[in-house]
């Protein structure tokens, strides 16, 4: 009785790795064929039609690009404008040393139209400096300092005008505030007194307009929000340009270490495998056990402290980040999210715990696998140099078609006028009749925009700009996975391993990819693209239902973006198995996906025993690494070490860290990246082998000792 209870629990264990009978919908297993070595040379092009659309659609890509760079202008990025449209300190133009805007009359800021057409309705003119004192053009002509007040007016001859002509030619600002710089404009320096209340000038809480009206200083400061509701994003932006430029050599540094990091587990787990599976687990648990204890002693050293209780709803939307991080509330987020994650970690290592030995076993195969095919440790630099081409390539296409707009000019008037806010033209704006209309109305430059259909469809052209991104940062991905698998499929089913693996499986796997299967590789990019730009749309229209109440059409949208976001996931895992079979087979792209799902179906078992709990280990080296470079990156930027850190002087020093975090991911992503796709492409292949043959000396298994071991299955002849 004891024994066959022992032989029961033995069979239960194996029971995990083997499948029941095959049923016949998922089709045929493989028949044993003599003459099968491994993928196929003889092979033909794949896919030619989608080849040939991809082609195409490179060349309207390039065509796009072409149009973008000649009609597009980067300035309008960096630089503000003024009335005229002209760019405030370009370098080769009269205006160089005038790089800030300066407005006439800031309070029109306030006007409800700054929020519809991002564009302040008074005169606006480049300028060297800020004004620092509180003048007005009637005191300066009187104290004779207009010497100094005609730095702020247009370039014109006003020396023998009066105060009143000048006005209403709208030469000159009828008063000057000491401002400050913001974003490369002149805002009001506002001061307040005790009790919040708020002076302009030396002390005064009042002053005359240029109409003679009595107004508040809180009315400057009104219109100084409103005219920075389109800078405020700028502002940020231009603070994080100006972190990179600071600390981009240390950001260049973290990632190198990143990759050396990376390398050295690569390395490590090519000859330790065993080893470290288990040290990654574990440190993955202490990297964040330490990250919980740094959020609770940042916690507490908040408690008691004046502000540190205020929380993130109190604190709304602020530009200064690092403000987020001297309250408590935002640390006791961090604490549980780490813990979160530390407890689901722990869980699925305990209940996981037998399934990682086999999982174990696998990556050691890969090992052995990539030991003999070294040069695919090097291919991921391929495919960044590649990514990074087109991730160029689709960043600069866009800023110039964002920048490609022309000129607008609008008609702005202080009274009313039928012709208030109508395109018009500066040129012939004076002789036209809607001076005798509104003769106070004005010809000036307000936004960048275009009436041709070039500009009609640029919206178009951004979509068109973004749909090819995404096919070729996925065709290229693809390129990379069929490599490998061509080049791992090639040492499995040598017989005689390393003697039957050909002298350069990279380079004639990536060979066979682009002569005959640049069609699929196409085909299964286009479908992810697809998915993926519908996903783009669905965030733009959740954008814009933000605002409306309509809960229905809310919910059914957020259900639509589960959906496909769900439908993405499973298009990457059918693709990834596609292209090992493309490599293998050398089919098209629907018979390798068909015949790759109905192999995983047939044996869904070992799928889920060996193959998503070996991505599971390597996702937590992944993690490893970025806790690793995360912390020490942390530690430098933040302040924490002395010597060095005191040169570095950043706005926001998560900027750098979360650049290297980032990038550790993807520099370690794609040194896994070899591992998984190693590890698949042994699945599956092994999958076959069972199928193929039997341990026989006819028919014996091409897999090692260890999976064997695994199996319960032996060939003749072995011990």
């Amino acid at each position: 009785m004891v024994n066959n209870k022992n032989n029961s629990s033995n069979n239960q264990i194996h029971m995990e790795v083997e499948d029941a009978n095959p049923e016949a919908k998922y089709g045929d297993p493989r028949k044993f064929d003599p003459t099968f070595k491994g993928p196929i040379h003889n092979r033909g092009c794949t896919d030619i039609l989608c080849c040939i659309l991809f082609v195409l659609a490179l060349l309207g890509y390039f065509a796009v690009g072409i149009l973008a760079w000649s009609h597009g202008d980067p300035r309008k990025v960096i630089y503000p404008t003024d009335s005229s449209g002209q760019f405030c300190g370009q370098v080769g133009t009269p205006l160089q040393n005038k790089t800030l805007l300066f407005y006439f009359n800031i309070l029109k800021c306030a006007s409800p139209l700054t929020l519809l057409e991002f564009q302040c309705p008074t005169t606006q003119i480049c300028v060297e400096e800020c004004p620092n004192k509180f003048l007005t053009l009637v005191s300066a002509l009187k104290n004779n300092e207009m010497n100094y007040y005609q730095k702020f007016c247009k370039e014109s001859n006003i020396s023998f005008m009066n105060a009143p002509t000048i006005l209403k030619e709208g030469l000159c600002p009828a008063m000057l505030f000491p401002s400050q710089k913001f974003s490369r404009r002149c805002l009001p320096n506002l001061g307040t007194k005790p009790g919040g209340v708020i002076v302009v000038g030396e002390n005064s809480t009042t002053f005359t307009d240029d109409s003679g009206q009595t107004r508040n200083a809180s009315d400057l400061l009104e219109a100084t929000k409103k005219s920075n509701i389109a800078v405020e994003a700028r502002q940020v932006a231009m603070r994080i340009f100006e972190d990179y430029t600071q600390s981009w050599h240390w950001i260049l540094l973290g990632l190198f270490i990143a990759m050396v990091i990376s390398l050295i587990f690569i390395v490590l787990l090519r000859y330790l495998a065993g080893i470290m599976v288990w040290v990654m687990m574990i440190m993955v648990i202490l990297v964040i056990g330490y990250g919980i204890f740094h959020c609770y002693m940042q916690y507490a050293h908040l408690k008691g402290t004046p502000g540190g209780n205020v929380t993130l709803r109190d604190l709304g939307l602020q530009t200064d980040f690092s403000i987020y991080l001297q309250i408590q509330q935002t640390w006791l987020a961090f604490i549980i999210i780490l813990s979160i994650v530390e407890v689901v970690i722990i869980i699925l290592l305990i209940f996981l715990r037998k399934r990682i030995l086999i999982a174990i076993a696998l990556i050691k195969e890969a090992s052995r696998a990539i030991g003999h095919v070294m040069s695919s440790l090097f291919y991921p630099l391929l495919t960044f140099a590649l990514l990074a081409l087109v991730i160029a390539y689709w960043a600069v296409t866009a800023v110039f078609l964002s920048t490609s707009n022309e000129q607008i000019y609008k008609v702005f008037n202080t009274t009313q006028c039928n012709y208030s806010m109508e395109v018009c033209n500066p040129k012939t704006f004076q002789n036209s009749s809607i001076i005798e209309v509104c003769p106070d109305a004005e010809c000036r430059f307000a936004f960048y925009g275009g009436e041709t259909s070039y500009h009609k469809y640029l919206i178009l052209l951004q979509f068109y700009n973004l749909f090819l991104f995404f096919w070729c940062v996925n065709f290229v991905t693809a390129l990379g996975q069929v490599t490998l698998a061509g080049a791992f499929a090639s040492y499995y089913w040598a017989f005689k391993k390393p003697d039957d693996i050909p002298a350069f499986p990279i380079c004639s796997s990536l060979g066979r990819a682009l002569r005959y299967h640049t069609g699929s590789l196409a085909f299964g990019s286009l479908i992810l693209a697809i998915v993926q730009i519908i996903r783009v749309i669905l965030e733009y229209l959740d954008q814009k239902l933000k605002g409306a109440q309509n809960k229905c059409a809310r919910f059914l949208l957020s259900c639509l973006k589960c959906c496909f976001w769900c439908l993405e996931k499973c298009i990457k895992f059918i693709n990834r198995n596609a292209y090992i079979m493309v490599a293998i087979y050398g089919k098209n792209f629907c018979t390798s996906a068909r015949d790759a799902f109905f192999l995983l179906m047939r044996n869904i078992l070992r799928v889920a025993v060996l193959d998503k709990v070996t991505d599971f280990l390597l996702f937590l080296g992944k993690l490893l690494i970025v806790g690793i470079v995360g912390i020490c990156s942390f530690f430098f930027f933040s302040g924490r070490i002395q010597k060095i850190s005191n040169d570095i002087n950043l706005n926001y020093y998560w900027v750098p860290i979360l650049t290297i975090v980032i990038g550790s991911y993807l520099i370690a992503h794609g040194f896994f990246s070899v591992y998984a796709m190693c590890v698949d492409t042994l699945f599956l292949c092994f999958l076959e082998d069972v199928e193929r043959n039997d341990g026989s000396s006819e028919r014996p298994y091409l897999m090692s000792e260890s999976l064997l071991g695994i199996l319960n299955k032996k060939n003749e002849g072995s011990k």
